[in-house]
């Protein structure tokens, strides 16, 4: 019986040690955020972490509208048969 190739991502551990390290970049990146002086336009943009969930935010946004727009642009399985 042929065994199936095993890839990084298949090990728990692995997977892990990505989540967490996800997480230490992102805390890091926020901390940066407490000594980096910003000359922005807008008074909203110079709080703390707003760029952060700026992201965030857009990232659900384009999310749940791609779940929109799914229903929209979804055809039939044999769409491309008829």
């Amino acid at each position: 019986m042929e065994s199936k190739p095993r890839y990084w991502l298949d090990s728990s551990r692995n997977v892990t040690w990505l989540y967490r390290g996800l997480w230490i970049i992102c805390s890091l990146l926020v901390a940066v955020d407490l000594v980096v002086h910003r000359h922005e336009e807008f008074g909203f943009a110079t709080l703390f972490g707003f760029h952060a969930w700026y992201g965030f935010l857009s990232c659900v946004a384009l999310v749940l509208i791609a779940k929109r727009l799914r229903r929209v642009l979804m055809r039939d399985e044999d769409y491309y048969e008829r």
